[in-house]
């Protein structure tokens, strides 16, 4: 007898009232028990061809009854489709005349253009509650017996909503894959039926063929008796249901033909290149695929097309007062290691790079360069060893290149890429999607470059190939370092020379180290000048510790007192010292010692104590020099005796914020009052900086400062929307707690 189907009372009202699920299987079944574990579910019923494991369901616990799909569908508000591919338009054709308006429909299978495609073919259009799924779990068991509570924990479940989804529905549906323990995300179909071709179909079918054409050898039982651990890791997913695989391949047809096509490709190479004995060739992909593996998670989760809709942003929960004390080194030159990196490949022979800042910017740049060709090694505790190509030896990517939130990658790529005979098309996260790209297209275009843009000269950049660059003599409107080193990479490709003229002394990376590799830079008072169609000699980088990390310590020691600070190895590029220097000029005690040049960059030991700041008049000069530290200078400043005042800081509008206007409601969120200008601040010193919760906006540099901030506040202070650190400075936390801070980093809600 069927246990009764009438719902039952809850004690308070549930996320779902009923659940019906279609499909009592290993997923259906443990997706049952998970709900009934997550206490956000009413009641699940069950359908099932077999009545024998719809009992057993009900035995086990993991379901509270069982009846036809008619029956369990009427009056459920959640329908889960848990059956074969190829059955979905039966069980379609049975819910239909019952499905409530307002119910959810969603299903499991691994392939989603084949669920909407059949709701199209039953429904006739896709409804906003309608919200395909795919949990991405499984087990070489079967059955409602191998259902697991747990399956889905640490587990990613992709849906796949339509463009007119029901908000409330998705965030309904999301919330219950989140309470079974899954991380969901969100991925257009087609996209998700194209990477899941390639990320678990085509493995499952060299898995099914591997054993297969093993087990049709001659000596089949030594080659399984004496199998190493990878083999039977790999080909464990080949115990996996034939006929469930057999529906995914021919549901998903098309996109597992051009990813086979495409593996059966780069197969003859790999066995071309061991004919032919080419260890170089050989390297160059296994370095390349031991890096991919490494970062896939990082790599996936950057895409534009993923939405991590469970994952919790980070904190910054600090408390007031504290002392800046030690000797540390911070984090490598995030734009030494960047250019480090895209001169190397360039190079020819082999370029050694030691202190390369392994942040997500830099990551991406590398990451960057190997999908167009390039071996690179490493990073190993900062070490990369580089595989140069020479000129002209990049190779067309595959796809667009994702270079995350860095807008120096993406400028200077643009200058690289111009004069390849490949089109290429350059991508990053959300921040990265909203700032202006036209600086560098515009003088580009003028070279003959042909890149468009997304509205309003923001990023994707779409550049085509095989275009001829012209040299040009550029005058940059605002000082940039990175329009400057743009344009001089351009003009390596150029025919003739590109000169360009800076309105103010900018960071001069680029310059120096295409004179460390060989190639000549012309440079006359403010301009900079560069003739095409030279070389670049590998060689040796010592990446020295990054100022603009460093300004976070200088600050800090100087506003906290009792403190006594050393910082080893500092980058001390005159183009980079004016945080130094507007410091200096606003009395904080800064000793500089062992000076000394490496790789053509000078660096110097930094020993700073605490000191009584004075407000000042920051003088324009200084402004280019300092760019990226004023979020935390903006600190020093109200930390100060007297008025500071900021002018000619227009670049500060246009960095991964708007620097001047979030700090400055930084600062009103903790009781300092300011006033924002076109082209600055004006800060008035002495104000008491209280407790506050302070939205950073993505922005690295904004979080960070505010943690300075905490040693002056009376307070605590909570800062918001600080992932992002890890893009200039990982590690930030644990050596601001080493050295005084007193900072937590937690997920927020």
């Amino acid at each position: 007898m069927k246990p009764d189907l009438q719902a039952q009372p809850s004690a308070r009202k549930p996320l779902f009232r009923r659940v019906a699920v279609i499909g009592l299987g290993l997923i259906g079944g443990s997706l049952a028990l998970a709900a009934k574990r997550s206490g956000l579910v009413g009641e699940i019923l069950a359908a099932d061809r077999s009545d024998e494991e719809l009992a057993l369901g009900v035995e086990l616990c993991v379901i509270d009854g069982y009846g036809t799909v008619s029956e369990i569908v009427a009056g459920a508000d959640l329908v889960v489709i848990a059956v074969p591919v190829r059955a979905t338009v039966a069980v379609l054709q049975a819910l239909q005349p019952h499905l409530a308006p307002t119910a959810i429909l969603t299903d499991v299978g691994s392939t989603k253009g084949s669920f909407v495609k059949a709701v199209r073919e039953v429904f006739g259009d896709l409804g906003p509650r309608v919200i395909p799924g795919h949990p991405i779990a499984g087990s070489e068991k079967s059955g409602v017996r191998a259902a697991r509570g747990d399956l889905f924990e640490d587990h990613k479940v992709i849906l796949t909503p339509p463009d007119n989804v029901d908000e409330a529905a998705l965030e309904q549906l999301a919330r219950l894959w989140t309470a079974c323990g899954a991380t969901v995300l969100t991925m257009e179909v087609n996209r998700h039926d194209e990477v899941l071709a390639a990320t678990s179909h085509l493995p499952h079918l060299i898995a099914f063929s591997l054993v297969d054409t093993l087990a049709g050898e001659d000596q089949n039982m030594e080659i399984f008796r004496y199998a190493a651990g990878g083999f039977r890791d790999f080909t464990r997913i080949a115990a996996s249901d034939p006929v469930m695989w057999h529906d995914i391949f021919l549901s998903n047809r098309e996109a597992v033909l051009r990813v086979i096509d495409h593996f059966t490709e780069d197969l003859a190479g790999l066995r071309q290149a061991i004919e032919a004995q080419d260890g170089a060739a050989l390297l160059r992909v296994f370095t390349r695929a031991r890096a991919a593996r490494n970062h896939f998670s990082k790599m996936l989760s950057g895409q534009a097309y993923v939405t991590d809709m469970s994952q919790k942003p980070v904190r910054f929960r600090l408390q007031p007062g504290g002392s800046i004390n030690g000797d540390i080194r911070v984090p490598g030159d995030k734009s030494i290691s960047h250019r480090s990196i895209m001169l190397g490949a360039l190079a020819e022979g082999v370029t050694e790079v030691d202190g390369f800042l392994e942040g997500e910017d830099s990551l991406a740049t590398l990451q960057a360069f190997r999908d167009m060709g390039v071996t690179i090694e490493g990073p190993d505790d900062g070490h990369v060893r580089i595989h140069g190509v020479g000129m002209g030896g990049l190779q067309a990517p595959r796809g667009p290149l994702y270079l995350g939130n860095s807008g120096t990658a993406m400028r200077l790529f643009s200058g690289l890429l111009a004069a390849q005979p490949f089109d290429s098309e350059l991508t990053g996260d959300d921040s990265l999607s909203r700032r202006p790209m036209n600086r560098v297209a515009d003088p580009l275009r003028a070279m003959g470059a042909v890149i468009d843009t997304a509205e309003g000269g923001r990023p994707p950049l779409k550049i085509r190939g095989g275009r001829k660059l012209s040299g040009i003599h550029y005058d940059m409107p605002v000082a940039s370092a990175q329009v400057k080193s743009c344009l001089l990479l351009a003009g390596l490709y150029a025919e003739g020379m590109t000169s360009v003229h800076e309105p103010a002394p900018t960071r001069d990376h680029t310059e120096r180290m295409l004179e460390g590799f060989g190639y000549h830079v012309h440079r006359d008072a403010a301009t900079a000048s560069v003739i095409g169609g030279g070389k670049l000699t590998a060689g040796h980088i010592d990446v020295p510790a990054d100022i603009s990390s460093a300004a976070f310590f200088l600050v800090a020691a100087s506003i906290a007192e009792g403190s006594d600070l050393t910082l080893r190895h500092v980058g001390m590029n005159p183009t980079r010292t004016g945080v130094i220097n507007i410091l200096k000029m606003m009395g904080a005690d800064i000793e500089v010692s062992n000076e000394r040049e490496i790789g053509g960059e000078p660096v110097a030991d930094l020993r700073v104590r605490s000191a009584q700041l004075s407000g000042i008049d920051i003088p324009e000069e200084q402004v280019p020099l300092a760019i990226d530290e004023f979020p935390v200078l903006f600190i020093a400043a109200a930390c100060a005796e007297g008025r500071t005042v900021l002018r000619g800081a227009e670049e500060l509008r246009v960095k991964e914020s708007d620097r001047i206007q979030v700090m400055a409601d930084g600062l009103r969120a903790v009781g300092v009052e300011t006033t924002v200008t076109p082209d600055g601040i004006i800060i008035d010193g002495g104000q008491a900086i209280a407790g506050g919760e302070i939205d950073s906006h993505g922005d690295h540099r904004i979080a960070m400062s505010f943690a300075v901030a905490s040693l002056c506040a009376t307070g605590e202070i909570v800062v918001n929307d600080c992932a992002n650190v890890a893009t200039s400075f990982p590690g930030f936390v644990e050596l601001a707690t080493r050295t005084g801070i007193r900072i937590q980093s937690e997920e927020g809600e």
